[in-house]
C-alpha cells in the first residue's frame, strides 16, 4: 500500500534541510497599541514590536475603520451568505465598489476574497477572453501574476525586471496587430523599487497592447488620495487595468480590479475565481469603505509613514547595516544566507522583543534572502533606536558583517542572481 503521510513529511524534510521551513508567531495585536502586540510561546506570554506588518498605516486598528465593522456586522451579521452569483451582494459591497471605481478615476471595479484571487483570477480570465494573447510579465511579478498567467493558457514573455528596452523588443516581435497583455507592479515589496510606468504605458499605446498593474503595495499610500503610484505620477487614465489590495494599506481583507465597464464585466461573468467564491462579508466591506473614504480626504497618515521610513533607512545605514537600495516605504536589510536570516529573526524576537520574519526562497532568489522592514506612522523615533541598536547587537551575535555591501555591489550582485536564474 501507497504510504501518503511519508511523502508529506518527505517534502516538509526537504523545507526544513533547505532552511526554508516557515514557522509562524502567535501573535495578538490589540487596538490602540500598535505597531506592539502580544507574543504567546510554549504557554508563555510577552510584549514584542511588529516591524514587518503589510498594515502600513495602522489603518486596521483606526477608530473609523473598527467602528464600521462593527456596526455593519451587528446590523447584517457576520457572512456574506453564499457567492455574489447566489446571494452574497450585500450594500456595503456595492458601496465599496463604487469607492474603488472613483478612487482610481476608472467606470467601475470588481471585489475578490483576497488579492491572490483578484490576480490569479482577473489576469487569466482577460487573457483568455483576448484572441491568440501574448502575455508580456515583468521578470520580478508576484506569485499570485505568475498563476494567472499559467492558468490563462496564453503565450507568455517574460521581460527583464523594470527593462524598458527589452519589453520594446518583445512588443515588435510581436507585432502591432496581435492582442498582447503588458502585466507588471507598480512598487516591487522585496526590494522597494518602482516600475517606470510612464515609460511602459507609452510602449503600450505605440505597440497596440493592453496594460495591467498591480499596485497592491502603493494603494493607500501614494496620491493625492492615496490611490497609488500611477496617481502619483498622472498615469491612471493611460492604464487599462488597476489591481489592489484591501489587506495593506487599508488595514482590512480582499482585493479588486478597476477599469472600463467591459472589462469589469467580462471578468465578473466569467472568471471561476469570482463567480464559485463566496462574497466578502458586510462588516470587511464597510470596514473597507471606511478605510479608503477617510484616506482620499487625509495625507497625514502617508506623510508621517514616509517620515519615519526615511528615518528607519538613514539610522540603519549610519550604522554599518546592509540596507538595500529601496525608493519606497519598504526597508529590505540584506542577509544573503537562509539560515543566518532565521537565526538573526529569531534573535531579535528572543532577546529584544522585535518582529521581523525572515524573507527566504522562493519569495526572493537564493543569496538575496533579507529582513524586509516596513515601519508605520506609529513606530516612534525611540523605537527607531531601538530597533537599530538591537539590530546591531544581532548582526554581530549571528557573526554577519555589520559595514554592508555599497548600493552598486548589492544591484550588481542582485542581477549576477536574476541572470543566473534565467532571467
Amino acid at each position: 500500500m501507497f504510504d501518503y503521510q511519508s511523502h508529506f513529511q518527505s517534502a516538509v524534510d526537504a523545507l526544513r534541510a533547505e532552511r526554508r521551513y516557515r514557522v509562524f508567531a502567535d501573535l495578538e495585536r490589540r487596538v490602540g497599541s500598535f505597531p506592539r502586540a502580544v507574543h504567546r510561546s510554549e504557554g508563555a506570554e510577552r510584549d514584542i514590536v511588529i516591524w514587518c506588518s503589510n498594515d502600513y498605516l495602522g489603518m486596521g486598528q483606526h477608530p473609523k475603520v473598527v467602528a464600521a465593522m462593527q456596526e455593519a456586522a451587528g446590523r447584517m451579521g457576520a457572512g456574506a451568505g453564499g457567492t455574489r452569483n447566489i446571494s452574497g451582494t450585500n450594500h456595503p459591497l456595492v458601496q465599496l465598489e463604487r469607492e474603488l471605481a472613483d478612487l482610481h478615476r476608472k467606470q467601475g471595479a470588481l471585489v475578490f476574497t483576497s488579492g491572490f484571487v483578484s490576480n490569479e483570477a482577473s489576469i487569466s480570465t482577460i487573457s483568455r477572453l483576448l484572441p491568440d494573447c501574448l502575455i508580456l510579465s515583468d521578470q520580478l511579478n508576484h506569485a499570485s501574476m505568475i498563476e494567472g498567467v499559467r492558468r490563462s493558457g496564453s503565450q507568455k514573455q517574460i521581460w527583464r525586471h523594470n527593462d524598458v528596452e527589452h519589453l520594446e523588443d518583445l512588443l515588435k516581435a510581436a507585432g502591432r496587430e496581435r492582442a498582447k497583455l503588458i502585466v507588471f507592479e507598480s512598487v516591487y515589496s522585496m526590494d522597494g523599487d518602482v516600475a517606470p510606468i510612464e515609460q511602459i504605458v507609452d510602449l503600450a499605446e505605440r505597440y497596440g497592447a493592453m496594460t495591467y498593474i498591480d499596485e497592491v503595495h502603493a494603494v493607500g499610500m501614494y496620491g493625492p488620495r492615496g490611490a497609488g503610484i500611477a496617481e502619483r505620477d498622472g498615469l491612471m487614465d493611460r492604464i487599462d487595468v488597476i489591481e489592489g489590495t484591501l489587506a495593506k494599506a487599508f488595514g482590512v481583507l480582499g482585493g479588486y480590479i478597476t477599469g472600463t465597464n467591459a472589462v469589469v464585466d467580462a471578468v465578473r461573468s466569467y472568471a471561476p475565481g469570482f463567480i464559485f467564491t463566496t462574497a466578502l462579508p458586510p462588516g470587511l466591506a464597510a470596514a473597507a469603505c471606511a478605510s479608503i473614504r477617510h484616506l482620499k480626504r487625509s495625507g497625514v497618515e502617508r506623510a508621517a509613514q514616509q517620515r519615519q521610513a526615511q528615518r528607519t533607512k538613514e539610522r540603519m545605514i549610519d550604522a554599518g547595516l546592509p540596507v538595500m537600495p529601496s525608493e519606497t516605504h519598504i526597508v529590505p536589510v540584506l542577509v544573503g544566507d537562509p539560515e543566518s536570516c532565521k537565526a538573526a529573526s529569531d534573535h531579535l524576537l528572543d532577546r529584544h522583543g522585535i518582529y521581523i520574519q525572515p524573507i527566504n526562497y522562493p519569495t526572493v532568489p537564493r543569496g538575496t534572502e533579507r529582513l524586509r522592514v516596513t515601519p508605520t506612522p506609529f513606530h516612534s523615533d525611540q523605537l527607531i533606536d531601538q530597533l537599530v541598536d538591537a539590530m546591531v547587537e544581532t548582526w554581530e551575535h549571528v557573526g554577519l558583517p555589520l559595514t554592508g555591501p555599497t548600493t552598486v555591489e548589492l544591484v550588481s550582485r542582485r542581477a549576477e542572481i536574476f541572470a543566473a536564474s534565467g532571467g
